[in-house]
């Protein structure tokens, strides 16, 4: 009897089983047969141990343990792998771990203003929007800015030279002499006061809106101008609308944003479409930043849309979304809003 020839004879056979098992039947039918522990022939092999010559008993113990620990780190893997998920086309494993996703967020002055819509929308103030590619009638006229204004020279507006009333308002603004739907001068509006003179086209008093959106003017860029930022327009109209209730619905509007209580300043101003006009300020550190303008809306104004400005007053109000969010979260240069550094848009 040669038992070590034996568990080598053993050896070879199970891993030529296990690697032939061409599916998980036949590789259980190979593991039944070499290692089962009732009729297994590993069984077998325990029995042949007690009938060595003890002299070479630790020899052939040796190579039985061996022999045992072989069969079964090849029956473990070929488990695996017949478990295994198969390669797709391109060669990629289904099995490895995958990447993980980054998931993104709204950044922070879409936040800023999905929240000043819910806060209004609570005040009783519905969303307008209006479009960024404005005629002169929006812009400028009906809201009481002449012709002759300083706010309307070109080199204080982005003109568009290559645009057209057409394709923008679809002709909804008065055309002057001389002048079609095609030459008309458009422009990227300078405030979101033009989408107050569109909804009061559209709709009769009473009136309570907001608008949200991108402004454009050519101002210096530092750490609180851009050339392109958000504004938030406010809007009341209605039979015996009052300076009081601007003034109390701004410091609401604060106060639920900010999540504190608001001291706000007025200070007086003069804006052609308001009258009387005021600028909004909120504290800064130990002093004052202003925050927008405001004010109850020029009767002319009024006029313009077709209103009674005997029968009915109102007040706006335009906001800075930037500057809101600057105070909220204690930033101080307008600039990072638009880095598109990730390190600081993750934070909130």
């Amino acid at each position: 009897m040669d038992p070590i020839g034996e568990i080598v004879a053993y050896e070879q056979a199970a891993l030529a089983a296990i690697a032939a098992a061409a599916d998980a039947a036949a590789l259980e039918a190979a593991r039944v047969e070499f290692v089962g522990r009732k009729h297994g022939r590993l069984r077998d092999l325990q029995a042949l141990l007690g009938k060595v010559d003890p002299a070479q008993r630790p020899a052939v113990g040796k190579q039985f343990n061996e022999a045992k620990t072989k069969v079964e780190a090849a029956l473990e893997a070929r488990q695996k792998e017949l478990t295994r998920p198969k390669a797709v086309a391109g060669g990629l494993d289904l099995t490895l771990p995958g990447t993980p996703v980054r998931l993104g967020k709204k950044h922070p002055l879409v936040q800023t203003m999905d929240e000043l819509k819910d806060i209004m929308g609570r005040f009783g103030f519905s969303v307008a929007e209006g479009p960024e590619i404005e005629d002169e009638w929006h812009n400028f006229e009906a809201l009481n800015i002449p012709e002759d204004h300083p706010a309307r020279d070109p080199l204080d507006n982005f003109y568009l030279a290559a645009a057209s009333v057409a394709a923008a308002n679809a002709g909804l603004a008065p055309v002057s002499t001389g002048q079609t739907e095609s030459t008309r001068p458009v422009l990227l509006r300078t405030q979101t006061s033009t989408v107050q003179i569109r909804v009061m086209e559209q709709q009769k008093p009473p009136v309570r809106v907001v608008s949200l959106g991108r402004v454009y003017r050519p101002d210096t860029i530092d750490a609180s101008h851009l050339c392109v930022f958000h504004q938030m327009e406010g809007l009341m109209v209605d039979r015996g609308v009052t300076m009081a209730q601007l003034k109390t619905v701004i410091r609401m509007l604060f106060s639920s944003y900010l999540e504190h209580d608001v001291s706000i300043r007025f200070r007086p101003s003069f804006f052609p479409f308001t009258e009387p006009s005021v600028e909004v300020d909120i504290p800064w550190g130990d002093d004052w930043m202003e925050i927008g303008g405001a004010g109850m809306v020029d009767p002319h104004v009024l006029s313009a849309v077709g209103y009674d400005s005997d029968e009915f007053t109102g007040f706006a109000f335009g906001l800075g979304v930037e500057r809101l969010c600057m105070k909220r979260h204690g930033i101080t240069d307008i600039r990072r809003f638009y880095e598109n550094d990730v390190r600081f848009l993750r934070q909130f």
